[in-house]
């Protein structure tokens, strides 16, 4: 964008051009007095060509078709008009200006291609004199690519900014036609172009009518002008005339004219309610675009000189078709200049010099918008870049290390959320007592080589929870391999425990299937599947493992399901439970099935949450390497909520009367590796992980029983027992399907903050949220306040809806349009 400042001071004419920050260039060229002369015989000419019918003083009417004068004005007319041009061109193109067009025509061949945004040059003109002259028709023809360079008109003194906001957005535009005297004149054809409008616009005539009272005209037309409902097009037909001081005159009824500056307050308060662009098909128009400009319209259409009548009809039916079409006022100005030179030269010579465009130089050019469906949807359609974008982001989302970072990081920030707020569980006892086998038992047990674990240890233990009525016991110990005579111990003690007074102890072994597909589980010399339960030791970290459910079924139940399908028949049945007994013939897990089925008359997976059970869109996802809508490993609740947590060596050396041991009876308990390096089933250390994020800051807050830097795998299995039996089951939703969305709400934030709505009967100046960053403001406390809900949502509702890479792609789209300054340069 340029803008280029002529000033005639005496006989020198001082072309000041200025663009980019602080780039200047001026030169002085000689003024042509012939020019001066040159001109007013073109214009004495063309007004005795058009000698009726003009809109710009009352004379008796007539038309082209009249008889022809004695003198042949046409051809005197088209001699003028090339004598001036031809002489204004010459000065133009003068070497003292070279640098000047330089400047500019170099920006023009610096652009791509033909689609390419013009390079526009908003020109001022002083004196008034000099702003007469046709510089819409200065071709730049000594450079390449000259014409896409646009001259737009522009006032010497703007005291009023530019609207930042656009236009207000309205179902339709709306169009106020004042149709002002119209003696000698004939309005139909203004009618007519109008109304086409309709279809996207909605339009409104005021004007005098026969008998009418002039005052009462005068106020009408003023309220009409300020109405609330406000408009975007302001357009006059009529006679109007420069005025030096009040802006021009405007003649409203035979013998009756308003000043632009009595209607200017009006006209301000319209610019409020969106105002934006002014038409007026009249003559001499040159004072009431300078004046309008002043007031803070972005855009203002005028003849600069006297138009006859069907000139100006001529003129408004093109400009108002490309209007239709959604060009911008500069577009529309130069097709129908366009129209008027090559279609109608011969009829109406001189025509096309006569229009002009007057623009504020810090708005934009003003269009009217689709308001329609179809033309709605097609504003939400991604742009080429915004399409590349959505490509990138759903490639990213796509991958399954990107989805687990995402996802940790995710439950840590609800890990700290939970703790800032105060929603960090229920007190009581959790439903887990975890019992591992650390460092510290193994040392001070005297245990030099845990791998195996001896057997005669694990008996230990279960006979110290046997005597304390442990009744549900997981051992997440691989007892597949035989151990000579320790074996017979750990029988032993299991045996007693199950048959136990007044109750038995289940007991849920872990088991795992091999490479070969063998399962490797539980001795049958140690323990039966007849009056124990197994439960497969696999999983992957941060993921629960699914249950059976009513679509799918499973070879073998998770470990952490079976012992939450124990405690919940142990201490949540309303029935009495079932006693394992040692002579059974029938699998365990069968009688257990029965049971429930016969107490409770329903399938014992109805227990659980149905999100414990694969879902056939989760087991769908696997075939394509993703893993939609399975439930996650809430790390974000504090691992106290979770599991007590008692190292083997204590629960063998603690009294009766421990505090720790209040609730072994009550509580689903758990011998696990307690994280020792050699922990693992095929190799040393497999058993110990990275804690999770989540798991880290809880252990880093004060009073935490935990400060290891090791997350075992038994604690991954508390986490699971916990979420089966509280069916606290989160529910992550993709990344990859809220993507999209976002994307489309990106686009949306666009349209919506880009032009904002602006209030109405809101003065500018106390609008908190106006501009660029304003509007910045808006979609950052947008984006915080869906941030806020989704960590709400994750608590009360279970459900995770990812927020970095949606809310990066919402910012992709809409800030560098919030951003991007506001012009055609």
């Amino acid at each position: 964008m340029f803008h280029l400042k002529v000033e005639l001071i005496d006989q020198t004419c001082r072309f000041e051009l200025s663009w980019g920050v602080g780039q200047q260039l001026v030169e002085k060229l000689n003024y042509p007095e012939i020019l001066t002369k040159l001109y007013q015989d073109w214009q004495q000419i063309y007004l005795s060509f058009y000698t009726t019918a003009l809109r710009g003083r009352v004379q008796a009417s007539g038309s082209l078709n009249a008889p022809p004068p004695p003198v042949d004005w046409h051809a005197k007319l088209v001699q003028a008009e090339a004598k001036l041009l031809y002489e204004f061109h010459r000065w133009l193109r003068s070497g003292d200006l070279f640098e000047v067009r330089r400047g500019i025509a170099s920006a023009a061949a610096n652009k791509i291609d033909a689609s390419s945004p013009p390079v526009n040059v908003f020109l001022t003109c002083s004196p008034l004199e000099l702003e007469r002259f046709p510089w819409e028709a200065w071709e730049i023809s000594d450079f390449a690519n000259a014409g896409n360079i646009r001259i737009i008109r522009t006032p010497q003194n703007i005291r009023v900014e530019a609207d930042e906001e656009q236009q207000l957005r309205r179902r339709k535009a709306r169009v106020l036609a004042i149709l002002g005297d119209e003696t000698g004149l004939n309005f139909q054809a203004d009618r007519q172009a109008v109304r086409s409008l309709s279809p996207i616009a909605e339009v409104e005539f005021v004007g005098w009518q026969s008998e009418q009272d002039i005052g009462k005209l005068k106020q009408r037309i003023c309220d009409a002008i300020a109405d609330e409902k406000g408009w975007d097009i302001l357009f006059f037909a009529g006679h109007s005339n420069e005025t030096s001081i009040t802006g021009g005159q405007l003649a409203i009824a035979p013998n009756t004219s308003m000043l632009i500056s009595e209607i200017s307050p009006y006209i301000t308060k319209a610019k409020e309610r969106g105002l934006q662009f002014a038409i007026f098909n009249s003559c001499s128009g040159l004072t009431i675009a300078n004046a309008l400009i002043d007031l803070g319209l972005s855009s203002v259409a005028i003849m600069r000189e006297p138009v006859h009548n069907k000139v100006a009809a001529e003129f408004l039916v093109r400009f108002l078709q490309s209007l239709t079409e959604y060009k911008d006022v500069q577009e529309s100005m130069l097709a129908a200049c366009q129209y008027l030179k090559l279609e109608k030269k011969l009829t109406y010579p001189s025509a096309y010099l006569i229009p002009s465009l007057y623009c504020h130089p810090g708005a934009k050019l003003f269009c009217l918008q689709p308001f329609g469906f179809k033309q709605q949807l097609q504003q939400l359609l991604p742009t080429r870049q915004e399409l590349l974008l959505l490509v990138m982001f759903l490639l990213i989302s796509w991958q399954l290390p990107v989805q687990d970072f995402l996802l940790e990081r995710r439950v840590l920030m609800q890990a700290i959320y939970r703790n800032i707020t105060g929603q960090t569980g229920k007190n009581g006892p959790p439903p887990v007592l975890l019992v591992p086998i650390d460092q510290e038992s193994l040392e001070k047990d005297n245990i030099g080589n845990p791998r195996p674990m001896p057997r005669t240890y694990i008996a230990r233990l279960i006979e110290r929870l046997s005597a304390l009525n442990a009744r549900v016991i997981g051992i997440d110990f691989l007892l597949a391999r035989p151990q000579k005579n320790n074996d017979k111990q750990l029988a032993k003690s299991l045996r007693n425990a199950v048959q136990k007074q007044h109750f038995g102890t289940w007991f849920v072994f872990v088991e795992l299937e091999d490479d070969s597909g063998q399962w490797l589980r539980v001795r049958p010399e140690i323990a039966s599947p007849n009056w124990s339960l197994y439960g497969d030791m696999r999983f992957v970290m941060g993921y629960m493992k699914l249950g059976p459910g009513e679509h799918y079924d499973v070879e073998s139940l998770p470990f952490s399901y079976a012992i939450a399908l124990a405690y919940k028949e142990n201490f949540e049945s309303p029935h009495a439970p079932l006693h394992p007994q040692l002579k059974s013939q029938k699998d365990f897990l069968s009688q257990v099935k029965t049971h429930i089925q016969n107490k409770q008359k329903q399938s014992y997976t109805s227990l659980f949450s149905p999100a414990s059970q694969l879902q056939p869109i989760t087991a769908f996802s696997y075939q394509i390497g993703q893993t939609w809508l399975h439930p996650i490993m809430d790390f974000s609740i504090p691992p106290d909520q979770v599991y007590h947590r008692l190292p083997a060596w204590q629960l063998l050396r603690a009294k009766g009367d421990a505090p720790q041991l209040r609730h072994v009876g009550k509580q689903a308990v758990m011998l696990v590796p307690g994280g020792y390096l050699e922990a693992g089933v095929s190799k040393e250390g497999e058993d110990n992980f990275p804690p999770p994020g989540a798991i880290a800051y809880w252990r880093n807050q004060p009073g935490s029983f935990d400060n290891s830097r090791i997350f075992t795998g038994g604690e991954a299995h508390a986490y699971m027992v916990h979420h089966f039996v509280t069916g606290r089951l989160v529910i992550p939703i993709p990344d990859v399907w809220i993507v999209p969305l976002a994307a489309f709400l990106g686009k949306v934030a666009v349209l919506a903050l880009l032009p904002p709505n602006r209030r109405r009967h809101m003065r500018k100046s106390f609008s908190p949220f106006r501009g660029e960053s304003g509007r910045i403001i808006v979609l950052g406390i947008a984006t915080a306040g869906y941030g806020l809900v989704s960590l709400q949502v994750y608590i009360s509702s279970a459900i995770l809806f990812p927020c970095l890479l949606p809310s990066a792609i919402v910012w992709s789209y809409a800030l560098p349009a919030l951003i991007r300054r506001k012009n055609y340069g």
